[in-house]
């Protein structure tokens, strides 16, 4: 069993986070206690909260964690819920790495113009700095 200190340096969640992910029902399962109260993890508890940062960096809104960790917390029979909701947010993250790969090209393509210029001897940067 881990101390909720423990589990913020394993996590890089704060101790705040940590009680935050807690009172929002973002936890698969409620969070132990041991005879004087302070809350004890187990390392399902850490692999959860990797699985939630990774979702949260990702850019699921909390309420689409939530509902997920609720069906979690039901049990199975459930499983084609979790899938769509795991569906639904991998589209939303293929939406964003096209939008990024859009952006790098345009990253790259002014990174080169510029230093096609600089070679050269140098350009002015309003001719031609568009694609």
């Amino acid at each position: 069993m881990l101390s909720i200190g423990q589990v913020a340096e394993r996590t890089g969640l704060s101790v705040h986070a940590l009680r935050f992910y807690e009172r929002e029902g973002i936890l698969a399962h409620p969070v132990e206690r041991e005879s004087n109260g302070r809350r004890v993890y187990s390392e399902f508890d850490v692999e959860w909260l990797t699985l939630c940062t990774r979702l949260r960096a990702s850019g699921m809104p909390l309420p689409a964690i939530r509902k997920y960790a609720d069906l979690v917390r039901v049990g199975g029979g459930n499983e084609v819920d979790r899938l769509t909701i795991l569906h639904e947010h991998r589209e939303r993250v293929l939406g964003q790495l096209a939008e990024l790969q859009e952006c790098l090209t345009m990253i790259n393509y002014k990174i080169e113009w510029y230093e096609r210029a600089v070679a050269e001897g140098g350009a002015d940067p309003l001719i031609n700095d568009c694609p």
